[in-house]
């Protein structure tokens, strides 16, 4: 039986578990009783992780409720040029951000009661009504569809539909995906639980062994 400890190790190899839930909190502070994560104790984990000799692969565990789009971005353009094995696992909800998040390893998987909100990128709090507003949101939203379309296999248009959907979210724009539809249409690369996940990432482990000896 794999034993899970507080680094990741286990028999099979070594890994480390991260988990991303709530908010994701960027240059602005979120209030204290929001749950968040805050991306300035991420990144320099996932360098140390990448770094680390002991380390041989990452496992992230995504309940994301939103955030900070810049600092959801960030992490997941670590993890996505991160050359040791990553597996995602949406479970509850990944919302906004978390799409990104979960499409930026190297393998997606969502758990069966798991959903996924993808929405056009927002902004809260004071917004100054002009054109440059406007195309500054523009060019948030286009580096998020470029990011997920690039690390998933969903199309660009269907990516959009989806974002742009009426039908679903009764007081917004967007759509809501249970996991075997995030699968159907590419955006995840298969439904699974927690063992589903360490397989996959086991897997990959031994490889990306099997390469380096080959290699050497």
């Amino acid at each position: 039986m794999n034993e899970i400890r507080e680094t990741g190790c286990s028999r099979e190899g070594e890994i480390h578990c991260l988990t991303i839930i709530g908010q994701i909190e960027g240059h602005q502070l979120l209030p204290d009783d929001t749950k968040t994560t805050k991306y300035e104790h991420i990144l320099p984990l996932l360098a140390a992780v990448e770094e680390s000799p002991d380390i041989k692969g990452l496992l992230i565990l995504l309940n994301t409720a939103g955030g900070d789009v810049e600092a959801g971005l960030a992490i997941a353009e670590l993890i996505a040029g991160m050359r040791k094995p990553t597996v995602s696992l949406v479970l509850g909800g990944g919302h906004s951000i978390g799409v990104p998040l979960a499409v930026a390893a190297g393998t997606s998987l969502i758990a069966p009661s798991a959903a996924m909100t993808v929405h056009p990128v927002r902004l809260s709090g004071v917004v100054i009504g002009a054109p440059q507003t406007m195309e500054y949101l523009s060019r948030i939203q286009e580096r998020v569809i470029s990011f997920v379309t690039s690390h998933s296999h969903i199309s660009r248009e269907a990516y959009i539909r989806l974002m742009q959907n009426t039908d679903v979210l009764a007081n917004d724009v967007g759509s809501i995906l249970s996991g075997a539809e995030a699968v159907s249409c590419g955006l995840i690369d298969r439904v699974g639980t927690l063992s589903d996940a360490l397989t996959v990432l086991h897997g990959e482990i031994a490889k990306a062994a099997k390469e380096t000896l080959r290699k050497n």
